[in-house]
């Protein structure tokens, strides 16, 4: 449906955006967007409004709901978006075609119209293409102090009288005082024009001239006297921008004095590249496939900017660039970045698209000249056949492409890559570039095994080249500031009751489940101390072996699972709280786990649960007499002095403090808030948006939340510490900071590089708190690895035939390898009958057989009896995706295990779509069980989803 007219919206989106702001048709966003979506596209408005239009576009290409694009047109019209109103009706983009010469004269003038013009006289008569909202946002930028006409409306004259530098002097001084006023309100009138969707040239030049403001239409029509333009962009330029000493401001004066002519300033918007970057692009420019290795902070996403630019004028109109970032919060971030840097240039046509969207990849490329997307998208089209192949591109660029390894979904490309260059002599491949903080991937003990995996980093990528600044090292360093490193390693508490208590709760917990079952033949793993990382794994074993537990009589096996399932969740909440407590305050250890006994209590508990949260009632007395008289962790203790002492040396002191975990950022965000001399810092925290999370942390940020709180932590006046787990330390751009802590937070070479870098200010520190001796020595061999990978890509940069052959060998030998995987046989599916069983209580759900297959991923049951063994309530987050609407979630009405959701698809209600890891499989012959984690692993066959099957008999009203 209306499969045309989005076909039509991405092929004149680049006009679109260039005019339509969304918050104009916000009736529009509200009516056919969901809540969270029109938050993020006025989020966005505020910093981009072509981007915030772009993301606005791309929800509309999802769009399935009757009606929606007749409301868009009603919507522009009725919000006075004739122009556009007219082209998109008619398909018929001629007149705002026109109208680019003359937002590009637009652009090349800006700086001097703007503080020519007055903008409350001109806006009287010019009805005729600026709306009235925007006529009243243009009155309310500045109600009062317009100031009074410059002294170079006559510049001839003002020339002749100014006889010495000097007097030129005090013109610009006063010139730039007269200027403050109106120059913010002419700014926006610009900022309509270059939006406008109507003929607006000659109605502003008329306005112009009716309101006798001669010298912005002399500079409109481009007649105007060259020395205005340059005292004009002297006038910006220095007492604007720039701080210059006096020599060299006496020097510039008397060059205009004298007449001399330099030429007129670029736009602030233009960036240019610096020689260290100019060096890291070098091999690029020249069409080598390459991987550019420089620090955080450097700016090669700029790099990759310019890389992008040179190809596009390279191979004019040939050219087809997609741009990959490994996560959605740093897709959104380039993005908006590369939408902004192509925003002056309309023959440059920039998309972009990731995992949340349902769109043709083929159309987009087709349609655009920049994509930019996450990787699974460009693996989805390619495996579905939506795209025949990478060669429809020219240019592959890979943000974070460390990362090209496994089964990464750069990796796959990248294979895909290989195979046609390995087995085909008739390819136009397109030229790939990397970008990394480090290679320093894998494990390795020396440098020759360094080099080892910076060349198969190299073969995966079919790189040859690792470009590295080496001739601008100083340039680098003067921009890029290495933080100092220090330790702070802390004794851990000397006793702690808390702890006892816990493990004895826990040991009393495993005795009970062993009454009801052995579990210990459940799981392989024998040594596992409470509160560890290997305890959770346990936990994980023992759960996966109840699901496929099988006892001679059913009845007993379903309370089995479902006590073991009990059990183990419960002892998978203490192990919590114990790695919570050895990290933070008792009293959060405390919170976490009331909110889940809390939890379990509204859920409606059965007999075990009730003997479980009886544990916990026990000791509650006790437990809350440690949370606020027992001993206080030594580590926050140690966090305290240090964070002290900083703010009062610097109280303009900006920190960002890395932990493990989501719990673990909540707890330390409300100990800073209750801390007497801590609580100043106001705290923020940003966090991933992954949906497993404590319940003390919720189910992670939006995107929107995570601009919210970067946006507040480049305040001087909000957030002084950003506490982050490992989402900030990969892409992200955090805004700088001269204080880095890294608490019990230690990873591998490439994670230690990208921590540090986000202390970016001159004088930063970097300092690793841990009561952990191996983890402080973990990295300080990481600091050791560091040096031997510097020396492993110099030696391999200064034997380019050495990496060549490496690569080629290793490229040769992978290549084998998935040949022989590609021979070995994929295993036909079963058609024998199964049951679905829940996985927490064994109850029946549905068979094999009462399956279909939707767009080859949502997996439905016809069976209508499904409704009778499941409970329901309103889904939180109903979003609709390929025609398909999320109205509810599904739950097993024995135990309140997910099972799932409830849809609708196209004009049918109602349809149940499950998720395997939810239920065990069991085979109805042979009664052997299965558990599955992903639908792709299932063994039994499934049907294709039909709609002749739905019928008012089959699938009628439910009850």
């Amino acid at each position: 449906m209306y499969e045309l007219e989005k076909e039509n919206l991405r092929r004149f989106s680049r006009y679109i955006v260039q005019v339509l702001r969304p918050s104009y048709i916000r009736v529009f966003l509200t009516a056919y967007l969901d809540e969270e979506s029109v938050e993020r596209i006025l989020s966005e408005e505020k910093s981009s409004v072509s981007s915030a239009a772009q993301m606005l576009l791309e929800k509309m290409w999802q769009l399935e709901e009757a009606g929606w694009f007749q409301a868009f047109l009603d919507t522009l019209h009725n919000s006075e978006y004739t122009g556009l109103y007219a082209a998109v009706s008619k398909w018929d983009f001629k007149e705002l075609e026109e109208l680019q010469p003359f937002k590009r004269l637009l652009d090349r003038i800006e700086p001097s119209i703007t503080k020519n013009m007055k903008p409350r006289e001109l806006l009287a008569h010019m009805s005729d293409c600026i709306t009235q909202r925007e006529c009243e946002e243009i009155r309310a930028v500045r109600k009062t102090h317009f100031g009074p006409v410059s002294v170079l409306m006559n510049p001839a004259a003002t020339l002749r009288c100014l006889k010495t530098p000097a007097a030129l002097l005090c013109l610009i001084h006063s010139h730039q005082q007269d200027q403050c006023g109106c120059v913010a309100a002419s700014e926006r009138l610009v900022a309509s024009l270059r939006r406008s969707d109507k003929p607006w040239f000659k109605i502003l030049k008329m306005a112009l001239d009716t309101c006798s403001q001669k010298l912005a239409l002399q500079l409109l029509e481009l007649n105007t006297g060259f020395c205005v333009l340059v005292l004009d962009s002297l006038l910006t330029e220095t007492c604007f921008q720039r701080r210059l000493d006096g020599k060299t401001m006496q020097q510039m004066l008397n060059c205009v004095c004298s007449g001399v002519v330099a030429g007129v300033s670029e736009r602030a918007e233009e960036r240019k590249l610096r020689e260290y970057q100019k060096e890291l692009a070098i091999a690029a420019f020249s069409g080598q496939n390459t991987i550019i290795c420089a620090p955080t902070g450097c700016g090669k996403t700029i790099v990759a900017l310019a890389i992008c630019e040179h190809h596009l004028k390279k191979f004019p109109g040939k050219a087809k660039v997609v741009f990959m970032a490994t996560k959605v919060e740093v897709y959104e971030q380039q993005y908006k970045l590369f939408i902004q840097h192509f925003s002056k240039d309309p023959d440059v046509r920039v998309t972009g698209v990731c995992g949340e969207m349902e769109v043709c990849l083929r159309t987009v490329v087709e349609s655009n000249d920049v994509v930019v997307l996450t990787p699974q998208c460009l693996v989805n089209a390619l495996q579905d056949g939506e795209l025949e192949s990478l060669q429809v591109f020219t240019l592959l660029l890979l943000d974070e492409c460390h990362n090209t390894t496994g089964k990464h979904p750069y990796n796959n490309i990248m294979n895909r890559y290989l195979d046609i260059k390995l087995t085909s002599t008739a390819h136009t491949l397109p030229q790939v570039v990397g970008l990394t903080a480090s290679v320093g991937i894998s494990s390795f003990k020396n440098q020759q095994e360094a080099e080892i995996n910076i060349c198969q980093l190299c073969a995966n990528l079919d790189a040859r080249v690792i470009s590295t600044v080496t001739t601008h090292i100083d340039e680098l360093r003067s921009y890029v500031h290495i933080p100092e490193k220090d330790f702070f390693e802390v004794p851990p508490r000397t006793s702690d009751p808390f702890i006892r208590i816990m493990c004895n709760i826990m040991s009393n917990i495993e005795e009970l489940a062993k009454k009801v079952y052995n579990i210990e033949t459940l799981s392989p793993i024998v040594n596992r101390d409470y509160g560890s990382q290997k305890y959770e794994q346990w936990i994980v074993a023992v759960q996966k072996g109840c699901k496929l537990l099988q006892l001679d009589d059913p009845e007993q096996e379903r309370r089995v699972c479902r006590a073991l399932f009990n059990y183990t969740e419960h002892l998978r909440k203490y192990n919590d709280a114990l790695i919570i407590n050895e990290d933070a305050r008792t009293k959060d250890a405390l919170d976490y786990l009331q909110a889940f006994i809390d939890q379990v209590r509204a859920a409606g508990y059965d007999d075990t649960e009730r003997k479980l949260t009886a544990f916990f009632d026990a000791q509650r007395d006790q437990l809350q007499h440690l949370a606020t008289e027992g001993q206080e962790n030594p580590k926050l203790q140690e966090l305290k002095f240090i964070l002290e002492e900083e703010y009062r040396n610097n109280d303009q002191t900006r920190t960002v403090l890395f932990v493990r975990t989501r719990a673990l950022a909540d707890a330390l965000k409300k100990w800073i808030d209750e801390t007497d001399s801590l609580k100043f810092l106001k705290p923020g925290v940003l966090i991933g948006r992954g949906r497993r999370s404590s319940q003390l942390v919720g189910s992670g940020m939006t995107l929107t939340s995570q601009k919210g709180v970067l946006d507040s932590f480049k305040s001087s006046d909000q957030n002084k510490i950003l506490i982050a787990t490992s989402v900030a330390d990969e892409g992200i751009d955090i805004p700088t900071c001269n204080l880095v802590l890294m608490y019990e937070y230690v990873g591998n070479v490439v994670k230690m590089v990208q921590v540090r870098g986000r202390g970016r200010a001159a004088g930063s520190r970097c300092f690793l708190i841990s009561s952990r001796k191996e983890r402080i020595e973990k990295e300080k061999q990481n600091m050791q690895r560091e040096k031997i990978v510097e020396k492993a890509i110099a030696s391999l940069q200064s034997s380019p035939e050495k990496l060549q052959a490496k690569v080629d060998l290793f490229q040769k030998n992978d290549k084998i390898k998935r040949h022989y995987m590609s021979l070995s046989p994929e295993k036909p599916r079963a058609v024998g009958s199964y049951k679905l069983l829940c996985a927490k209580c064994e109850m029946f759900a549905c068979f094999s057989h009462d399956l279909r297959v939707l767009k080859e991923c949502h997996h439905i049951v016809l069976d209508r009896s499904v409704f009778q063994r499941c409970a329901t309530e309103p889904h939180h987050n109903p979003k609709s995706f390929g025609g398909i609407t999320k109205t509810q979630k599904m739950y097993c009405k024995e135990c309140k295990h997910d099972w799932g959701i409830i849809a609708s698809y196209l004009s049918i209600r109602d349809l149940p779509i499950v998720k395997i890891d939810s239920f065990v499989i069991q085979n109805v012959e042979t009664l052997q069980k299965q558990w599955y984690r992903k639908w792709r692993d299932v063994t039994f066959a499934m049907q294709e989803f039909d709609l002749t099957e739905i019928t008012p008999e089959t699938w009628g009203v439910r009850e």
